[in-house]
């Protein structure tokens, strides 16, 4: 019962739904989450950490870049079925559906040119 509360918890928030509907069917480095959110690095740092602990995304570091994707069914069946659940019912969502053509054109970037132009470096 703990799996299913985290998983459910962590997806009643509008930004990490928002996240897991990125995701959907590919991988995404933190600095095109933190485009396509449009808020701080920190705070959609926060929104991974706990969508990566109630397993609905997995992550790996490539040098100091930090890439997600959705877990898959087996490594996760519950937050799959959830995430699954969850994007169904967003299907038609205006949010949703600006976020993916936004994405269109983060994706365009070269992921080292978001950075820099986040973290102010150059």
């Amino acid at each position: 019962m703990r799996e299913v509360l985290a998983v459910m918890k962590a997806l009643a928030d509008e930004n990490r739904l928002r996240v897991v509907a990125a995701l959907q069917g590919r991988e995404l480095c933190l600095c095109q989450i933190v485009e396509l959110l449009g808020l701080a690095h920190s705070t959609v740092s926060r929104h991974m950490s706990i969508l990566y602990q109630a397993r609905i995304v997995e992550s790996r570091k490539d040098g100091r870049w930090s890439y997600f994707r959705l877990a898959t069914e087996e490594e996760s069946p519950a937050a799959a079925a959830a995430a699954a659940l969850a994007l169904k019912s967003l299907e038609k969502d205006r949010k949703i559906s600006s976020d993916a053509k936004r994405l269109e054109q983060i994706l365009k970037t070269d992921p080292e040119e978001l950075c820099r132009k986040q973290c102010g470096s150059k």
